[in-house]
């Protein structure tokens, strides 16, 4: 079976989650790998109430649909684009 990686929005970053078990929620997850990644120093200084706005504002999607904060991830890997 292929796989096809999702087309990244213009104007956005991307970052890949890589999981080994689901998760009840994205936003913790998330904003541990945004804190992690050295491409974007301004999304690695997040704060969780600036997350939080993001995920309000709609700015954050995956497979090109906006996700919401407590959306659980199933194992595997998940592309997620923060539109900027």
């Amino acid at each position: 079976m292929t796989f096809k990686t999702p087309e990244k929005p213009d104007n956005s970053f991307r970052i890949t989650l890589e999981l080994e078990q689901s998760t009840p929620r994205l936003d913790t997850v998330l904003l541990e790998a945004l804190h992690k990644q050295t491409e974007n120093t301004e999304l690695k200084e997040i704060s969780k109430a600036h997350l939080k706005r993001l995920f309000t504002e709609k700015k954050i999607l995956i497979k090109g649909q906006s996700a919401k904060a407590k959306s659980s991830i199933n194992s595997g890997i998940t592309y997620i684009d923060i539109l900027l």
